[in-house]
């Protein structure tokens, strides 16, 4: 079954779309700047809903507010934040949490309350295994409760006591019960004890992800005319297929969409909407996809369309995602003209050597080495 709904996806990433721009050269758009979903400045900005006028904290300040709370009852030596390929939420005033160890495949629930810690814990666990498929529906940023509506993300991750999954907040309790009474741990922190579970993954848990985001990757593909595989290896590589992925960067979600660059051109120049995406708006999959996709599309069409070849156009791509494209160019020469006619003048290898040895940026240099590598394992599945 794995194998028929891959080869499905790959086949119908072929489809091509309409063009959706104009012949206006990047360079001649008022105020463009070729920008990148990772960060190509250091700047934060504030975040604007583009359907109302109310300004959205930053994302450095919210970890900043959330540090200061953690810190303080946690201690330096046990802090956990949030990250690209981790989970972490705090609840009980901060007491207790979450933490989701996606390369590990490991989840981990503590909690330092010293008042009646295992109901604590127990309700901690529940939250935890059915936390909500759509992260716009969790505040990583504070103590809020968890809200179980809609499809738990962790069906089909985990399995219970029973080798069973866990759907329902009845099969939950039970396997919280079951934890505490058998998996209980306990450790001595700066400020007191820590009460904690550690919850092993399925072995194919990434695959189980995987599966959970096929149709938004094959509309996305579909749509904008880039292909599955690159699609499901740059979300890999920038999250692990994790859509509460959260970066100092100001990255959200699956594609580690940043508003203000990559989510304010795909604004402008795909949705036609003025402002930029909101962090609600982007920790939903469907649209982190869509957007993702979308601002592939604009490299491709746009920002990068004079590279000739092909298989040049595809690794510039995927650096200009990480680094920018104008991190591709001066990569070659302070001059975009100069850098096209040199990057037209080589071979994909010659190419490949130069961005993985020479790019301005270390990370940008490793980032195109793990696409394609997981690009190349994806197709080898299929």
């Amino acid at each position: 079954m794995k194998n028929y709904w891959l080869s499905l996806l790959i086949c119908l990433s072929t489809v091509s779309c309409t063009p959706i721009f104009s012949g206006t050269h990047p360079s001649q758009r008022p105020g463009s700047t070729p920008c990148n979903c990772s960060s190509d400045n250091g700047n934060n900005t504030t975040v604007t809903d583009p359907t109302s006028s109310k300004p959205n904290q930053s994302i450095e300040d919210q970890l900043a507010n959330l540090a200061n709370q953690v810190h303080n009852k946690w201690g330096d030596k046990e802090f956990l934040e949030a990250g690209k390929h981790r989970y972490v939420k705090y609840l009980d005033g901060y007491r207790t949490r979450a933490h989701i160890d996606f390369d590990k495949g490991k989840i981990y629930v503590s909690t330092i309350s010293q008042y009646q810690p295992k109901e604590t814990l127990k309700k901690a666990i529940i939250g935890t295994v059915l936390m909500p498929a759509d992260p716009s529906h969790v505040d990583l940023f504070s103590d809020k409760s968890i809200p179980l509506r809609g499809r738990p993300f962790l069906l089909g991750q985990i399995k219970d006591q029973e080798n069973k999954d866990i759907e329902w907040p009845w099969r939950a309790g039970k396997y919280a019960d079951y934890l505490i009474e058998n998996k209980l741990q306990s450790k001595t922190i700066k400020n007191g004890k820590a009460y904690y579970v550690e919850i092993s993954m399925v072995d194919d848990h990434l695959e189980q992800r995987e599966f959970q985001y096929a149709d938004l990757i094959k509309k996305a593909s579909k749509e904008y005319d880039i292909s599955i595989d690159l699609i499901y290896a740059i979300i890999q590589t920038e999250s692990s297929f994790n859509p509460y992925a959260v970066s100092h960067a100001g990255a959200y979600g699956l594609m580690q969409v940043i508003p203000k660059t990559a989510g304010a051109d795909v604004f402008k120049l795909v949705k036609n909407k003025p402002g930029i995406p909101t962090k609600e708006y982007l920790f939903n999959p469907a649209h982190n996809i869509d957007t993702g996709t979308a601002y592939f599309y604009i490299l491709k069409n746009r920002y990068l369309r004079d590279i000739t070849h092909a298989t040049n156009k595809h690794y510039s791509m995927i650096s200009a995602y990480n680094g920018g494209s104008g991190g591709v160019f001066t990569t070659f020469d302070p001059s975009k003209t100069k850098a096209i006619n040199e990057i037209n003048s080589l071979q994909p290898s010659q190419l490949y050597w130069a961005l993985t040895n020479k790019h301005p940026k270390a990370e940008a240099r490793r980032y195109l080495e793990k696409v394609l590598k997981f690009q190349k394992e994806f197709n080898e599945k299929a």
